[in-house]
């Protein structure tokens, strides 16, 4: 399956990139998370704490154990608060 995988505020810094295109046999966004740690330093750094992280599939937010499904994009975002 191809994903639009989106980063988000130290996601994206930690990754270098705000967005690629990934090629994934994941079946869940947890699945996903565990290629993308697998890929290199970056990505490990990145998604090490999964507890400070939270995700949308297709722009609707969901927890982490969720499939993909038919999911055009996956974004990765801290944790907000309002103020």
């Amino acid at each position: 399956m191809t994903l639009q995988v989106l980063y988000f505020a130290w996601l994206r810094e930690r990754i270098g990139q705000g967005r690629e295109t990934v090629e994934t046999e994941a079946e869940t966004i947890a699945d996903l998370i565990a290629e993308l740690r697998a890929r290199e330093d970056r990505y490990d750094l990145a998604f090490s704490d999964t507890s400070a992280l939270r995700a949308a599939l297709d722009q609707r937010l969901v927890p982490l154990d969720t499939p993909l499904a038919d999911a055009r994009e996956v974004a990765f975002f801290p944790p907000m608060t309002g103020g």
